[in-house]
């Protein structure tokens, strides 16, 4: 496989992994946990609704799948070369 192919989802991998930081951050917090501990228990929802909150889960899922195909992707690519250099 080509070298750009390489770099494609490398830069993939870039742009999903802050998305999915963000997009994780984005979620309300269900307990007492950090989110509580740095005020987040006391302020208002920012989705406002079970709907907004639903679709923030289906990207997250959807981000998170493309991420893992970057990942097993790249694996499979360096694998490739590995055993066609030697």
């Amino acid at each position: 496989m080509p070298i750009w192919f390489a770099y494609t989802l490398i830069v993939l991998l870039v742009i999903t992994s802050v998305m999915l930081t963000m997009l994780i951050l984005l979620h309300r917090g269900k307990g007492g946990g950090m989110s509580s501990m740095f005020g987040g228990g006391v302020s208002s929802s920012l989705a406002g609704s079970s709907v907004a909150e639903k679709n923030l889960d289906r990207y997250t899922v959807l981000v998170g799948i493309v991420w893992f195909a970057c990942i097993v992707g790249l694996g499979l690519w360096l694998r490739l070369q590995l055993t066609s250099g030697a």
